[in-house]
């Protein structure tokens, strides 16, 4: 057999053609995610997003200044006048792993140009970690396919393209690093090797969660699994000890770190680890000291008490508090169900709830596999298939890890990466069953002649079968033409279109930060939307008053209200703040080769688009400011309100857009037509004045605008405000 062929030897080691073989998969997974998450390079190479400005600024800080001043770290550039404890709040691993990387493979490329590489490399090389994990639990075919299949998933690939210089990259490689170590000592017979690597699974998934507060998804499974382990082995001298070593590694390295740090070993989630390995332990006692006939009915009663105690713990605490809970979003992403009352949560786009669409665009042709893999691991075995080889906790470990993704990323679309990872777990179960069948080997095949059965398929089933299952596979990576997968991953950097949804790049917003930190103090600080603190304070190097922290909703509230204030109200607020300048983004389409063209200003994405959740956060009626199709501004909006009086455009008209009737009054239907109109011009006297504009805004053929309006608050201005 090829596949059995010596090709050299390394000591004791034979390398033979199969292991080949795995390598060159592993080559081509890395190379193809690597490729697809480096589209965005297309359009400029730049850090995408908001959040990877600020670490980049943190990894920064470290490589300038040292590993124990970051530590030491208080941003009075964030959350001005306040500031920020960044080692507290922060992605602290990823800034150390960046920062701690670059001497040694930066070479001659700046910071910046290694941090947009970054999540690029560390993406890609997960789909070797995710073949390692993998293949523990199903074998080598399934790791294979899982490879192959993580370097073209679309949920994983949006969240860890070129320059996402955020969490989930280097989260995911360590949480799946730990999943792989933890499993693997599990599958050891050698226990030195296995306590070596439950040490490291302990200490890398904390360095994941550190990385990513996400990657506490994984304790679910961990807890349901270790509830599961004394059921499902036997050497229960082995788990006894190996599951708490795990724990023990795990939560000490927790607690060496702000972030999960005292929190959250003492939290909810600690107590999850900590309970299911007490249970463990104590259940593999009472098996042990059981009568055979006795040990599962004994290990049941106390695993159904443990649950019952469990529960009305987690009931009782909802109310006395007397263990941390994490934030909204990780109750969120256990319960489903919950819903919050709280706007500022509900505006990010990315807490947004999963709909059933998405999730068969996101999963498309794996979730049959991952059915038939669901279906093949609850089949009743026979001793002669090849799936009667992998071993029950394994099989239960992935059937857990499976349902579990699945069922949290139905809370938020930002989970659907883990839905992503299970669904490809399962799928590669699945398919490498089926693989083996196909292409079943001569030991099963006399047996199967033994018994009668159907004997091994012609060439022509196994070329059908393979032909099948890859064009079923290259079928999301092709179609539809302009909203395959490997299209949808691809997108212009967020800094170069502002988030807008015009699939452009252009250099307003950095032209923008430019001339802030040429035409403004030092210490000015700037009042903007959240969205933009980032940018303002690495690229402009001034102080902002809210980012992307979201450290304080008091402080965005205070915003959102000086927003929707009249000026004159909204001068003294933004004078209580302390603010020298105020910014707004507005992202609008000029129609006409002209310069007295008319523009629309609906589904930009810019500050435009987000009005309502200004209003709501601010706990403001929306009726008050939009009319009934809630899009467009009332009189109210547009004549008594900073920022309607900010954005540089006036209504026009209103024009229904498909039969072209024109209306001077609102009507549903109707569309607002703008025109130019700044209203708080440089020369004013006004309680600011516009001092800095983008230059798409004075554009004079047809197109998309992306416009920066930075405005000088007037210092000197005298407000007539009536009491």
């Amino acid at each position: 057999m090829l596949s059995n062929s010596n090709l050299f030897t390394i000591g004791n080691f034979n390398f033979r053609f199969h292991h080949l073989l795995i390598i060159g998969i592993l080559a081509i997974s890395f190379s193809i995610s690597f490729m697809i998450r480096s589209q965005a390079a297309d359009y400029g190479f730049e850090l995408n997003e908001f959040d990877p400005f600020f670490n980049y600024r943190a990894t920064q800080f470290i490589v300038e200044n040292g590993i124990v001043e970051y530590f030491n770290w208080h941003d009075d550039m964030s959350w001005y006048p306040e500031g920020r404890d960044v080692s507290s709040n922060s992605q602290v691993i990823l800034h150390i792993t960046a920062a701690s990387l670059y001497p040694i493979f930066g070479g001659n490329s700046s910071l910046y140009d290694f941090t947009i590489i970054f999540p690029v490399v560390f993406g890609s090389l997960t789909a070797i970690i995710l073949f390692a994990f993998v293949r523990v639990i199903a074998g080598t075919t399934a790791g294979l396919f899982a490879c192959l299949f993580y370097s073209v998933s679309l949920p994983i690939i949006i969240r860890g393209s070129i320059g996402w210089f955020k969490s989930e990259p280097l989260g995911l490689f360590f949480g799946l690093l730990a999943m792989y170590l933890l499993l693997s000592a599990l599958s050891s017979r050698n226990y030195k090797i296995s306590f070596a690597k439950l040490i490291g699974a302990g200490i890398f998934f904390t360095f994941g969660i550190s990385a990513w507060g996400g990657i506490q998804f994984f304790i679910i499974p961990l807890g349901l699994f270790f509830l599961a382990l004394p059921f499902l082995r036997k050497d229960h001298d082995f788990i006894r000890w190996a599951i708490p070593v795990f724990t023990i590694s795990f939560l000490l390295t927790a607690l060496v770190f702000e972030r999960p740090g005292i929190n959250f070993v003492f939290g909810i989630q600690g107590f999850l680890i900590i309970g299911s390995t007490v249970f463990l332990v104590i259940c593999t006692m009472i098996q042990k000291f059981s009568k055979e006939e006795k040990k599962l009915r004994n290990g049941l009663y106390f695993l159904i008490g443990t649950v019952l105690s469990g529960i009305t713990l987690i009931t009782i605490n909802t109310s006395s508090a007397f263990l941390r809970l994490p934030s909204f979003r990780y109750l969120n992403a256990v319960n489903p169900f919950l819903t919050t009352q709280d706007p500022l949560v509900d505006s990010v786009a990315e807490h947004a709830t999963t709909t059933l669409a998405q999730s068969f665009y996101f999963s498309s042709i794996l979730m049959i596999f991952a059915g038939i893999g669901i279906w093949l691991i609850l089949k009743n075995k026979d001793p002669i298939h090849p799936f009667s080889k992998l071993r029950n906790d394994m099989i239960v470990f992935a059937l857990i890890i499976g349902l579990a993704g699945v069922y949290v990323s139905s809370a938020f679309i930002r989970l659907e990466l883990f839905a992503s990872i299970s669904i490809i777990i399962l799928s590669s179960i699945g398919l490498s069953v089926l693989t083996s069948v196909i292409l079943i080997n001569k030991k099963i095949k006399d047996k199967i002649k033994d018994k009668k059965i159907s004997n091994n398929p012609r060439i022509i089933t196994r070329i059908s079968f393979f032909s099948i299952i890859i064009i079923l596979l290259i079928l999301p990576l092709t179609i539809p033409e302009n909203g395959n997968w490997v299209i949808a991953s691809k997108a212009p950097p967020t800094i170069l279109n502002g988030g807008s949804t015009f699939n452009i790049a252009t250099d307003d917003w950095h032209n923008a930060m430019e001339w802030l930190n040429k035409n403004t103090p030092e210490d000015a600080v700037i009042a903007s939307w959240w969205d933009y603190g980032y940018w303002i304070t690495t690229l402009s190097e001034r102080a902002s008053l809210a980012d992307n922290a979201t450290l304080s909703t008091y402080r965005i509230q205070q915003i959102a209200k000086t927003l929707l204030s009249p000026p004159d109200e909204a001068w003294e607020m933004l004078q209580e703040l302390d603010a020298d300048y105020i910014l707004i983004f507005i992202a609008a389409q000029k129609v006409g080769n002209d310069a007295n063209g008319i523009y629309l200003l609906r589904g930009g994405g810019g500050d435009e688009s987000k009005k309502q959740w200004f209003m709501l956060i601010a706990e403001e009626p929306l009726g008050k400011y939009l009319h009934p199709d809630g899009v467009s501004g009332t009189d109210l909006f547009w004549q008594n309100t900073l920022f309607g009086k900010m954005i540089p455009f006036s209504v026009l008209t209103y024009a229904n857009l498909v039969t072209n009737i024109q209306s001077e009054n609102f009507q549903i239907g109707f569309t607002e037509i703008f025109v130019k109109d700044i209203k708080f011009p440089n020369d004013s006297n006004g309680p600011i004045r516009l001092v800095y504009s983008s230059p798409s805004f004075d554009r004079t053929d047809n197109g998309p605008i992306i416009g920066v309006f930075i405005y000088e608050i007037n210092q000197d201005y005298k407000p007539k405000i009536e009491n």
